[in-house]
């Protein structure tokens, strides 16, 4: 017979430099809670990010994606709303073409 699936071990999607990052963020989200906010309209602006955590965005725009990828693979919905927000930001009044670059 040949292999099964059925216990076979899912691929790290999550490399160990991104989960040290993600580490980082979760520590310090810990450590230094932000009050929560009923209103949806503070959740979708992008001008909200914390400069902590504006510092902690500013990285190759490789290691960005990766940082996206890795706290939707790991189901961290604050690190995965700042990255998207960073990104946002990075693209908001540019061009199409500017946005290829």
């Amino acid at each position: 017979k040949g292999m099964g699936t059925e216990n076979a071990m899912p691929r790290p999607n999550v490399t160990g430099k991104m989960l040290t990052k993600v580490i980082e963020y979760c520590k310090w989200d810990l450590e230094h809670p932000t009050p929560a906010s009923d209103d949806n309209k503070e959740e979708k602006s992008t001008d909200n990010i914390l400069p902590w955590d504006a510092d902690f965005c500013k990285v190759d725009q490789a290691t960005l994606f990766e940082l996206i990828l890795a706290a939707n693979y790991l189901d961290i919905k604050p690190l995965l709303d700042l990255t998207c927000k960073t990104v946002a930001n990075m693209i908001k009044g540019k061009t199409p073409e500017e946005i290829r670059k």
